[in-house]
């Protein structure tokens, strides 16, 4: 009888697309998946390590399962946070079977065959000198906008992220193996591929060529319709890749450049390699050469000895640079990072009237930005169902979440849509 398989992911994109290519794999050796944990012989959970209390939330979710799953169901747990910390998540609940951390994935089929053969715990969190990628199968389903991982890994050891250890270093592949999975997906349906990378736009894969030129290979696909790439690091962007979004109209039109703060003193000691002055320098280099294009930034408040100075330089920033969208949080400490054992942290209460006030102004510009689309005709690849009946949900060139009424034969398609309205969240049109 077929295995059947349940994943739950957890995290960033990258995440997204490490347990989509785990579950190829395993359809490979003959499991099907499943949507429902009570019927699955292999429950798999794929770990994100970047948030506070990554480890607590594993552990409530197994302790949630361990209810539903049947006796037989083994426990899989993959990612960050076995790379990070596995032996102790194995000795804190026995109710994990085999731990595989996000450079050894592509052994899980042979640690499931083992573990059925032995009976005993497995972990696996190596970083082996064989790219994973080598021994994956090509994808033969995609939905209509897909991720592909084009680099992997991180040199710049920010202060405050755990990526370097639980990623390792950078890792480019070669763009004849990124064009080989590009050509499957779209072949399977993608009309988007998103080009994924912990710092995408360091990709190296091919000697004297840069994201940029890779993102003009990608181009030439035939049946692919848009590009997108995440996440950049801001003083590794190119002259060159900043001319592709002029040049390469599958290109779309929207960058996400994280900041993270807005003060000089306050990335030195992040250890960004960048300054506030530069950081803007290479936004107004993306708007001379594509003046509709759409930013967006990650931001950190109440790092420690952020000052109030250090934060209102930030709303500032904020001010001067208008995001289409961001992503705002409030720092906290990942276990073995340099910023965990700084002086001077900030306290929880300051951090939250800090992260509220910084939200509210990028709600407001997300605000702005969405409703100067109202009353234009914009291209909107539909990728989901509503959540109500007879309604799709799709992407704009400037990736704003769009609900359109439609019928579900429509899913997968590029529609030209008349925006109606806008919130800070979502725009709604119709169909033209």
């Amino acid at each position: 009888m077929t295995q059947k398989l349940y994943v739950k992911t957890f995290g960033c994109q990258m995440n997204v697309y490490d347990s989509n290519r785990m579950i190829q794999a395993l359809m490979v050796h003959g499991f099907s998946q499943t949507d429902d944990p009570e019927k699955a012989d292999i429950i798999l959970l794929n770990t994100c390590h970047i948030r506070e209390k990554a480890s607590e939330k594993l552990f409530s979710e197994i302790g949630r399962l361990a209810k539903q799953k049947k006796k037989s169901a083994l426990i899989v747990v993959a990612g960050c946070v076995v790379q990070a910390e596995g032996r102790e998540i194995l000795r804190r609940s026995h109710l994990i079977d085999i731990a595989v951390g996000p450079q050894n994935y592509h052994q899980l089929p042979e640690l499931i065959a083992k573990y059925n053969r032995e009976k005993g715990r497995l972990i696996v969190a190596d970083f082996p000198t064989e790219s994973k990628f080598d021994s994956l199968p090509m994808p033969k389903t995609s939905s209509a906008n897909a991720f592909l991982a084009i680099q992997e890994g991180c040199d710049n050891f920010c202060s405050y992220c755990v990526v370097p250890y639980t990623r390792g270093c950078e890792y480019s592949r070669p763009s004849s193996e990124i064009l080989v999975e590009a050509k499957a997906l779209v072949k399977a349906g993608a009309k988007e591929i998103m080009l994924l990378g912990q710092n995408v736009n360091c990709w190296h894969g091919d000697e004297g060529k840069d994201l940029g030129d890779l993102i003009r290979d990608v181009a030439k696909i035939k049946g692919l319709k848009r590009i997108r790439y995440t996440t950049s690091y801001p003083s590794k962007i190119t002259q060159n890749l900043i001319n592709t979004h002029a040049d390469t109209p599958k290109l779309m039109p929207y960058i996400h450049l994280p900041i993270q703060a807005g003060s000089d003193k306050t990335l030195r000691a992040m250890n960004r390699q960048y300054t506030v002055a530069e950081y803007e320098e290479i936004v107004a280099a993306f708007r001379s050469v594509r003046p509709d294009i759409a930013i967006s930034s990650d931001f950190i408040v109440g790092f420690p000895g952020e000052t109030e100075e250090d934060f209102e330089q930030t709303l500032a920033l904020v001010e001067r640079v208008k995001y289409a969208s961001s992503y705002s949080f409030k720092f906290s400490a990942r276990p073995g990072t340099p910023a965990s054992l700084m002086k001077n942290q900030i306290p929880e209460e300051v951090k939250t009237r800090r992260l509220i006030k910084l939200q509210k102004l990028l709600q407001s510009q997300q605000r702005t930005f969405n409703e100067a689309t109202v009353g234009k005709v914009l291209d909107v690849l539909l990728t989901e169902r509503g959540k109500v009946k007879g309604q799709l949900v799709g992407y704009t060139p400037y990736m704003q979440g769009t609900v359109v009424r439609a019928p579900l034969k429509m899913l997968g398609e590029i529609v030209s849509v008349k925006i109606i309205s806008a919130s800070a969240t979502a725009l709604t049109g119709e169909i033209i």
